[in-house]
């Protein structure tokens, strides 16, 4: 924020740093939040070069996570609506489905990578693996969603870095107060049931899902926040998300919210 100089060269050192190269996407977002999709190309442009070079290595993550984050960015600058980004993100994971089926040889060595592990004594007889063409899908799809939820996760970063720097608060404010309208969560829920009954469209239907997820989790933060508990509260919630049973039962929390709205009704009592 001290000057175009600057925001280009911290994203092209985070970019160029091995682990930390995808950390660049933030660091853009921030200065289309700030200043918009011109001035963010301009350092977009530069942040591009070593997520080029990552994904020429065979790393196409940090590039796609650069693409993603800008793009989310700038919806939600100009919609100022987290609901649209939350959609938004939807195509961006999309968008990383597409672009690494574009790239067999990868998938293949993911699916290699996949084959050995499970070949091991530990795993032996406890999963069975898909057919090849299957799990190569099933691979994609969930590198999309990693895309689209890394996505996410970095425009909320930079979005709390913009808060911290000229709205001090705002973002926890904002994030506590996400919610989906019940016409968006009613839309997911009916989509996501039709998807699991197409064959063709099983591949994308989680996509639907991971913003009912963000929704819940604001949610469990706004409660923690109103109700004024500990840190710990959030951190066991964020340990049982590691079953699966909780994070059905988490999208369900978003879906009655959205009709219901919880934290208004507690601000009111």
């Amino acid at each position: 924020m001290a000057g175009r100089r600057q925001a280009i060269l911290a994203a092209m050192l985070l970019g160029i740093l091995p682990l930390v190269n995808s950390l660049s996407a933030p660091i853009v977002a921030l200065v289309c939040l700030r200043h918009g999709p011109k001035e963010a190309l301009t350092v977009g442009v530069w942040a591009m070069l070593p997520a080029l070079a990552w994904a020429v290595a065979g790393d196409v993550l940090p590039l796609l996570l650069l693409v993603g984050t800008t793009v989310l960015a700038e919806v939600l600058r100009s919609s100022r609506s987290w609901e649209m980004a939350l959609l938004s993100a939807i195509g961006v994971g999309i968008g990383g489905q597409l672009a690494l089926t574009l790239q067999p040889g990868f998938l293949e060595l993911m699916q290699q990578q996949l084959e050995q592990m499970m070949a091991r004594p530990e795993f032996e007889g406890q999963v069975g693996l898909l057919p090849p063409e299957q799990l190569q899908q099933m691979l994609a799809m969930f590198f999309g969603l990693l895309v689209m939820s890394l996505s996410l996760v970095f425009l909320m970063l930079a979005r709390s870095w913009q808060a911290r720097l000229y709205n001090p608060g705002g973002f926890r404010q904002e994030f506590h107060s996400l919610r989906l309208g019940w016409k968006t969560a009613a839309l997911l829920l009916v989509l996501f049931m039709l998807g699991t009954l197409v064959a063709q469209l099983q591949t994308v239907v989680m996509y639907l899902v991971i913003p009912l997820i963000f929704a819940g989790i604001a949610l469990v933060h706004g409660i923690v926040g109103l109700r004024r508990w500990p840190v710990a509260v959030l951190v066991i919630f964020y340990a049982s998300l590691l079953s699966p049973v909780m994070t059905q039962l988490l999208v369900l929390a978003a879906v009655i919210d959205s009709w219901y709205d919880f934290r208004s009704r507690m601000r009111r009592d």
